[in-house]
This record gives structure tokens, C-alpha cells and sequence, in this order.
């Protein structure tokens, strides 16, 4: 008699614990919300620095603030600030100070600095290409200044929520009549980190 209530018994508890895992199966769940990242965020005021290339041509560029054919070296900063009016498009406005030197040159050492529009096109959550153009004028203590130009555009790209690497290549020119007179008299390629608020 005991061995048929311990094998009833054992039986009740095996069918319980049985019942109990199936249910356990068929309890709803709710699911958990899918998490996307936002992307960055290219509007707002951002400020960074640059380092580079010019390249001046054989052509007369700045009125001789810069000697010709030769390359001089580029340090430089940047403030600017980018609306998107409509996704995926950018414009900014940006300004742009330079400084040059190149020891072999007969004038050493010039400044640079423009006043440039920016319209671009978001490609991807994290990279920007875009076009610029700007006014400025070149600056040195021997020549005095120069009223020049810049047409060229770039790429950039977010490397964390709030910092960017870019890329850029200018063509540059004067408003000086002095012969031979290029449109493009110089290049300038720079890449720089950017932080953005």
C-alpha cells in the first residue's frame, strides 16, 4: 500500500511539474523595442583645425604675395556653422584663417583668409561631401594684401558623436590682372579634425 501511494504521489508531482513547464511556454512577452542609432548631427556651430599643402603654379598668384611654383606648408583653423533645410541636403557658412611658410621661398611666409559657402549632401548617417566656394584675401608683410578666391570641395566624416575628420581641395585665384592670369593659379589640399556643439 505504501509503494502504491509513494508511485501515486510521484506520479502527481511529475504531471505538476509538467504542467507547470508548459505553461511556462505559452506566458506572452512583450517585445522589446528595436534600438536604432540616430546618426550624427550635421547642423549647428562646429570649429576645428587643419594642416596641408598649397601649391602654387607658374602663374602670378596673390600679385606675388607667394612666390610661384613653389609649395608652401599650411596650418590653419576653421569656424563655421551648417543648417539642413532639407534631408539630405546641407549648406553652411564658413570662415577660414591659413597660415604658410616655405623657407626656400623668396616671401616666406603669407596668410590666408576666406569667407566660404558651403551646399553638400549627406550621404550616409556619418559622411558628408560637399562643394564650397569663398572670398578672402592673402596677406603678407613684404606685399601687403591681396583680394583672392577659392572654388573646390570635400568629404567628411563622423568618427564619434561629436568629432569629424575632413578632407578638402581647393583651386585658388586672384582678382589681379598681373599676366599670365589662370583662373586657378594655386591649390590647396588640407585634411583636419572638426568638433561639433
Amino acid at each position: 500500500m505504501f509503494v502504491r501511494s509513494l508511485a501515486i504521489g510521484v506520479s502527481a508531482a511529475a504531471l505538476m511539474v509538467g504542467g507547470a513547464q508548459a505553461a511556462d511556454l505559452i506566458i506572452p512577452t512583450t517585445p522589446q523595442p528595436i534600438y536604432e542609432a540616430a546618426g550624427f548631427d550635421w547642423e549647428g556651430l562646429y570649429v576645428g583645425a587643419r594642416l596641408g599643402g598649397q601649391f602654387v603654379g607658374a602663374d602670378t598668384y596673390a600679385d606675388s604675395n607667394v612666390t610661384a611654383s613653389t609649395t608652401y606648408g599650411v596650418i590653419g583653423a576653421a569656424v563655421g556653422v551648417n543648417f539642413i533645410p532639407m534631408d539630405p541636403i546641407l549648406l553652411g557658412v564658413e570662415v577660414t584663417a591659413d597660415y604658410m611658410w616655405n623657407s626656400a621661398a623668396v616671401v616666406t611666409a603669407s596668410g590666408e583668409f576666406f569667407a566660404n559657402l558651403r551646399a553638400g549632401a549627406i550621404v550616409t548617417d556619418n559622411a558628408l561631401i560637399y562643394a564650397l566656394a569663398g572670398v578672402g584675401f592673402n596677406n603678407t608683410t613684404a606685399g601687403g594684401s591681396e583680394a583672392v578666391y577659392q572654388v573646390g570641395g570635400g568629404v567628411e566624416f563622423a568618427v564619434t558623436d561629436a568629432i569629424t575628420v575632413r578632407g578638402e581641395l581647393v583651386g585658388q585665384g586672384d582678382f589681379a590682372t598681373t599676366a599670365p592670369d589662370s583662373f586657378f593659379e594655386s591649390a590647396k589640399a588640407t585634411v583636419g579634425v572638426f568638433y561639433h556643439f
